[in-house]
């Protein structure tokens, strides 16, 4: 992983802004990852994927996250603290894909979701439309008694036992939060989603350092790319001789 400056984490967090939050994630990710194209960002297993976003949020903001959650029974309002050692998950097996699976008498072959497969799900405007698109694009091969079978008539269970069988392989891409209100003890599981949580992250950040840039240059008649270049301390610094 690269350094990133703040100036480097503002541009991609301009770009970002007008994306989807997929391509949100690929843009911030990029920006770090020099050494991965777009293509090789792309075709990442989402989990791999989002381990890559977890290890950028630690090197950003720290190991410690801050959840805030909402009781679907009571609708308290709660905040959880985490590690990103606590959800981080090592990956072991994305290196068998593609993967083959016999299910009632059917003989599948599959490989995990990437970022490319979520571009074309959010083209979609229904979850039925998108769980189409989802395993025509992720399943490869589906065959009965050696004969192909397209994808919208195998049986229901048969893609549960798909999406089961990719969870297990890739768990980074389906984490969740095993909660409980302290005021009703109502206990639920939540997913957590690392590229929306890192965004909303990034642009209090950016809304902060903007902010602070605006202020130093109305008082010094600093330029911005000098302000980006100190330190956050050093900014902190003049800032509160300006407030005084």
């Amino acid at each position: 992983m690269a350094g990133i400056s703040t100036a480097d984490l503002l541009a991609a967090w301009e770009r970002g802004a007008s994306q989807s939050m997929t391509r949100r994630v690929l843009t911030l990710l990029a920006t770090v990852y020099p050494e991965l194209s777009d293509a090789q960002l792309l075709a990442l297993p989402i989990g791999q994927r989002d381990g890559l976003a977890l290890k950028l949020r630690e090197l950003l903001f720290g190991p410690q996250l801050n959840i805030v959650a909402k009781c679907p029974f009571c609708n308290e309002q709660l905040e959880v603290g985490l590690d990103v050692a606590d959800i981080c998950v090592e990956q072991n097996t994305l290196q068998h894909q593609p993967f083959a699976l016999a299910v009632e008498g059917f003989e599948l072959q599959f490989r995990l979701p990437d970022s490319q497969d979520l571009l074309h799900i959010e083209a979609v405007d229904s979850l039925d439309a998108a769980r189409s698109v989802f395993f025509e694009r992720c399943l490869l091969s589906a065959t009965y008694e050696g004969q192909e079978c397209p994808v919208d008539t195998l049986p229901e269970e048969v893609l549960n036992k798909i999406e089961a069988t990719m969870s297990a392989a890739d768990p980074q891409a389906d984490v969740e939060l095993d909660l409980c209100c302290p005021e009703c003890l109502h206990s639920w599981l939540a997913p957590f989603d690392i590229a929306s949580f890192l965004w909303t992250e990034i642009n209090a950040w950016a809304q902060r350092v903007l902010n602070e840039v605006h202020l130093l240059a109305q008082a010094y008649s600093w330029r911005e790319a000098d302000i980006l270049a100190m330190s956050a301390a050093r900014r902190r610094y003049y800032l509160e001789r300006v407030l005084q």
